[in-house]
């Protein structure tokens, strides 16, 4: 039995092309450094923050520039976030401590990879490191309501001379 050579050419063209899905795919997940939030936040009462960092979100230095920020995504804000920028310094590594009280929330900040679904009762943890000063925004990318259009907020970096450690 003979093959035609177009249908060898077309065999051979779908081969390299499932092989290259195959390596773009591994790439992606493995190369360039992408990870997914597991479940290492832990969780809360959405109803009761007392006990946890959130009872008084912001921002909070825990070494050498390294930060913890609490979040609370509320229908329809960010606290903080929403009515203030977050304010964070230049050369710093912020760990984002997120959650909701209400429903289901996105927690995206554009520009970056940082893109978490935010559960009422779970805490989201994501780490990003902030290099150079920079205004960033922050929008929910999960329907929460017929006020979502209007859920956004904002993180200010900042250079580490104009950051006075002050806490928000």
């Amino acid at each position: 039995m003979e093959i035609h050579r177009f249908e060898k050419l077309w065999l051979v063209g779908s081969l390299v092309l499932i092989v290259g899905f195959i390596l773009t795919i591994t790439y992606g997940a493995v190369g360039a450094g992408v990870a997914m939030v597991d479940d290492s936040g832990g969780t809360v009462q959405p109803n009761d923050f007392s006990g946890t960092g959130f009872e008084d979100p912001g921002v909070r230095q825990v070494g050498e520039d390294r930060y913890e920020v609490y979040v609370i995504a509320q229908q329809f804000l960010f606290n903080p976030g929403t009515s203030e920028p977050i304010r964070l310094p230049a050369d710093s590594t912020v760990t984002f401590q997120i959650t909701s009280p209400d429903v289901i929330h996105g927690f995206s900040i554009v520009g970056t990879n940082v893109n978490v679904m935010v559960i009422p009762g779970q805490v989201a943890e994501i780490t990003v490191r902030f290099d150079e000063p920079a205004d960033y925004g922050i929008v929910c990318h999960e329907y929460c309501g017929s006020g979502h259009h209007t859920m956004a907020g904002s993180i200010e970096i900042v250079p580490q001379e104009e950051y006075g450690g002050e806490s928000q």
